[in-house]
């Protein structure tokens, strides 16, 4: 990537940051956006709200575009945890359905699903990780006549695992599951399509890969299971025409919309739009490709010093961030005799979590390994 896209991101002159699986450090054309709302804001109160809410509805726009779905099938959500519990919350569960997932999930991805359980009486059948993978057959074959949902990590938090999305969302079409998606761990690195894969729904934060402030994060539901999925928190914007106040009884919002129910995070929403207009200025063709190849040299450069790479090396496995292990140093330990030298990683179930984002250099990697103890 070229010096004046590194520019764009203070954090390089303090850190060789390597910790975006967590939470990144924002761009300066997302703080002058964000900035601009706030400053708006303070002197001039709610009198440009028709153009910051049409700002609102550009991002919208290029989110749809970012992963190739209809602008209305885009909806803001303050959180992953958040969207995903209003699917599992909007079915119409009965007391036999099944849930199949990973026991590897993120706790926002098994959360709402175990709690179907006690509630609703519906089995979460999860499927284990062997030595840093799942095997695609394996999710395929815990699904039978009962299940109604699979719901998967795009790219699994603690081993970097990416999963097959394209086969198992067209075996969950095939069948009538939903397929349900947190994609906030590859979102922002790496493409995604959600037609190609033929997802459902999907939830994301912004504040990990998506390279966004916290607090506000994309979620999408496909137009075509709109009648499966009811909103289950309702607010006045969650209607056709929130505007029109003596409408009590009207429809529910046509989109994905629906499921806002209030006022938005909108100093959120446009720092959000400011990251992901520069991945399309980019292009994500170009940012996976760079970061597939910079994970491929960070882990030809552990096993020379002989780290144990827990993430797969498979193809289509692969994701942009790689977890590793030392037999004789713990993941703890070398997180902070990294954080010492201004190198910011983070330890996740045992494993050092290192993952860089297409700003980085592979000099910032030749830095961390010439860190790292042999």
């Amino acid at each position: 990537m070229n010096e004046a896209i590194r520019q764009l991101f203070p954090v390089t002159r303090h850190y060789a940051y390597l910790n975006h699986a967590a939470v990144s450090p924002i761009s300066l054309p997302v703080y002058e956006r964000m900035n601009g709302y706030t400053r708006d804001l303070l002197e001039r109160g709610l009198v440009r709200y028709r153009e910051w809410g049409e700002a609102v509805e550009a991002v919208r726009r290029s989110a749809a575009r970012l992963v190739h779905a209809a602008p209305d099938e885009i909806a803001f959500a303050a959180n992953t945890s958040t969207g995903l519990a209003l699917i599992a919350n909007g079915i119409a569960w009965e007391r036999g359905d099944n849930v199949v997932s990973a026991d590897c999930e993120f706790p926002s991805n098994l959360l709402p699903w175990q709690r179907l359980g006690p509630v609703d009486g519906v089995e979460l059948r999860l499927v284990p990780e062997r030595q840093g993978r799942l095997e695609t057959e394996e999710i395929l074959a815990a699904i039978d006549d009962r299940t109604r949902v699979v719901t998967l990590s795009f790219v699994e938090f603690a081993s970097g695992f990416r999963h097959d999305l394209a086969t198992i969302g067209r075996y969950c079409r095939e069948r009538g599951v939903l397929f349900v998606v947190d994609a906030i761990q590859g979102l922002g690195a790496l493409r995604l399509d959600v037609e190609a894969c033929q997802i459902d729904a999907f939830a994301a934060d912004a504040h990990k890969f998506l390279l966004g402030p916290d607090g506000v994060a994309l979620l999408y539901v496909r137009r075509g299971v709109l009648d499966r999925i009811t909103p289950t928190v309702l607010g006045w914007m969650s209607v056709e025409s929130p505007f029109s106040f003596q409408r009590a009884e009207q429809p529910l919002a046509a989109g994905a919309r629906r499921f806002e129910p209030g006022a938005l995070n909108t100093a959120g929403v446009v720092g959000l739009g400011a990251a992901i207009d520069l991945f399309l200025e980019v292009g994500p063709e170009r940012i996976e490709r760079y970061l597939l190849e910079l994970a491929e040299y960070l882990r030809q450069g552990l096993q020379s010093r002989g780290y144990e790479v827990v993430s797969s090396p498979r193809p289509g496995e692969r994701s942009s961030f790689l977890c590793c292990r030392h037999p004789r140093h713990s993941a703890e330990a070398l997180h902070r005799l990294l954080e010492a030298e201004a190198i910011i990683t983070t330890p996740r179930l045992g494993r050092l979590r290192i993952s860089p984002h297409f700003y980085n250099l592979p000099s910032e990697i030749d830095r961390l390994l010439e860190a790292l103890p042999a």
